[in-house]
């Protein structure tokens, strides 16, 4: 075993997403940004990311995953797999809350950066709603994670210094916010590799999940939608 060898899972969005890492550097990554293929293809991208890194399960130290907000089938597909795998393995699970990982995702691609912008990730949670927060350069969270339905007003507290917004909840709100020059929508789509670093970090300081009551963090109830009544 490698302590330091972690598979991380990525399924909160549409985006399907395993990388693994070695520390904080990822070996192999493989994706696909599709709706609805998260349980036809986790196990097979798992399998291709070992076999491309030229790795053994056995040789994993620990496995993280993407523990929401975020898509409901998503996220029970993804923990459910982490978890079987823990089990299975006898390793530990690292859960890293999906709007963080996609600013560390967001400040590692991103070259042309305002020290002093905030930045914004967005996941859809339909209509004009997305789970958002808002975040500095340093990581450190300004507003904490929250469900909230956008308008044209929404941010204009922050007049003062560049926002940016992005993930896939931010596309729909590009006309919306057409005429404020300091909001920036960056294209951005979530990868299993920016679990990377944050899943480090709390492996370094034993920061781990108890398998037997962790849930993923969906943020809002799931509400299904009722049958249609044939008369």
């Amino acid at each position: 075993m490698n302590k330091e060898l972690i598979l991380l899972i990525e399924t909160a969005t549409t985006s399907c997403s395993v990388a693994l890492s070695e520390g904080d550097t990822v070996l192999a990554v493989k994706e696909a940004n599709e709706r609805n293929i998260h349980a036809t293809h986790i196990t097979l991208f798992i399998e291709e990311v070992m076999e491309s890194a030229k790795k053994q399960y056995k040789d994993l130290g620990a496995i993280a995953v993407s523990k929401g907000p975020g898509s409901y089938t998503g996220l029970r597909i993804g923990v459910s797999t982490a978890k079987g795998l823990c089990y299975a393995l006898d390793i530990p699970l690292i859960s890293v809350n999906t709007l963080d990982s996609m600013v560390y995702g967001l400040v590692k691609q991103e070259v042309d950066i305002d020290p002093e912008a905030y930045f914004i990730p967005m996941i859809d949670a339909r209509r004009m709603e997305v789970y958002t927060g808002i975040y500095d350069i340093d990581l450190s969270v300004i507003e904490d994670v929250n469900a909230k339905i956008i308008d044209q007003t929404s941010f204009d507290q922050f007049d003062d210094r560049e926002l940016i917004l992005f993930g896939d909840g931010s596309e729909k709100f590009r006309s919306l916010f057409a005429g404020r020059d300091n909001i920036r929508i960056v294209n951005f789509v979530n990868s299993a590799s920016h679990l990377a670093v944050p899943a480090h970090e709390k492996l370094i300081k034993n920061i781990t999940e108890n398998m037997a009551y962790f849930e993923p963090f969906y943020l809002k109830d799931f509400v299904g939608g009722k049958p249609a009544i044939i008369s």
